[in-house]
């Protein structure tokens, strides 16, 4: 195989290979691994961090969503830094309380 079929057929088995993958592992979005019966709502991150605004974070930054429906962020209120986390009916509290 001379260098110009090489070149070309990299990309071409890269493609392949790719597309032997699951969808979940092309679309860069997390999902959590639930148990059975576990439902998960339809929040959002951009919910979630309204929320979190409106109870007076600022630089709000959501990492995950939990399998109980409960967003995890991080941001600042009051001048400190730290974890919070958006109940499924919007309530937001500190990381751990």
């Amino acid at each position: 195989m001379n260098w110009k079929m090489k070149f070309l057929a990299a990309p071409a088995l890269a493609l392949a290979t790719l597309a032997a993958l699951p969808a979940t592992g092309l679309t860069g979005s997390a999902q959590a691994v639930c148990d059975p019966g576990e439902r998960i709502d339809g929040s959002t991150a951009s919910w979630a961090a309204g929320k979190a605004k409106e109870a007076g974070y600022t630089n709000v930054r959501m990492e995950r969503k939990g399998c109980d429906n409960f967003w995890h962020g991080v941001g600042s209120k009051d001048g400190q830094t730290g974890r919070f986390v958006v109940s499924p009916d919007g309530e937001v509290t500190p990381e751990g309380d």
